[in-house]
């Protein structure tokens, strides 16, 4: 009998459903308290997670989801590189 791998799971901040890990985008507060996109999803630090789509990040940014989830204040300048990054 064959072993089936569990697929990880996690949470839109966006959207709020549940998604293979995989599937989303992980935004990852650093150590030091930088905070930036994680596309491998094997940085170190604390991380969020959501959809690839620019409708879910305003809405997670929007209702301070990400803020509240990293624990840390986002920048202007870092929405307009997390949507741009997103977009493409």
């Amino acid at each position: 009998m064959e072993k089936v791998k569990k697929q990880p799971t996690r949470k839109c901040l966006g959207c709020m459903v549940t998604f293979p890990k995989k599937e989303l985008v992980r935004i990852v507060r650093l150590p030091d308290g930088t905070v930036e996109l994680d596309l491998t999803g094997k940085k170190s630090g604390r991380g969020a997670y959501i959809c690839k789509s620019s409708a879910c990040l305003k809405k997670a940014i929007k209702s301070k989801r990400i803020q509240n989830n990293l624990e840390v204040e986002i920048s202007e300048a870092l929405i307009e590189a997390l949507s741009g990054e997103i977009e493409n």
